[in-house]
């Protein structure tokens, strides 16, 4: 995938993995890869518990979230995106596809426009 001005981000997965017991693998439709931690996702669940619903303000403390975080369940939520069940018995949060793929950290996507990483 280039970067750079101009250039659209997929939101579309071509699949979906977990990988061990703490990773979520999707490979986009453009051929990216996005890999994130249970830890990550769930530090950074959109649900109104998690985040403030007007400013968008994390309302979780971070370092609260085990390292060994894991996914008890996860569920496609129409074709648009996917909900968890933490093994901290969370699980209201649903991640966008489009989210998803704006939460890749890697160096390519890091410098992307609209990139929540940036």
């Amino acid at each position: 995938m280039r970067s750079g001005p101009g250039v659209m981000l997929n939101f579309s997965p071509k699949s979906i993995e977990k990988i061990d017991d703490d990773k979520l693998r999707i490979v986009w439709e453009d051929d990216h890869e996005s890999v994130f931690t249970f830890q990550f996702l769930r530090q950074n669940c959109p649900c109104a518990t998690c985040r403030d619903e007007w400013s968008g303000e994390r309302l979780i403390d971070p370092q609260t979230v085990p390292a060994d975080m894991k996914s008890t369940r996860a569920d496609l939520v129409g074709n648009y995106a996917l909900s968890f069940s933490f093994s901290d018995g969370h699980g209201t949060g649903i991640y966008s596809f489009e989210s998803l793929r704006k939460m890749c950290a890697c160096d390519e996507c890091s410098y992307h426009p609209g990139s929540e990483t940036n």
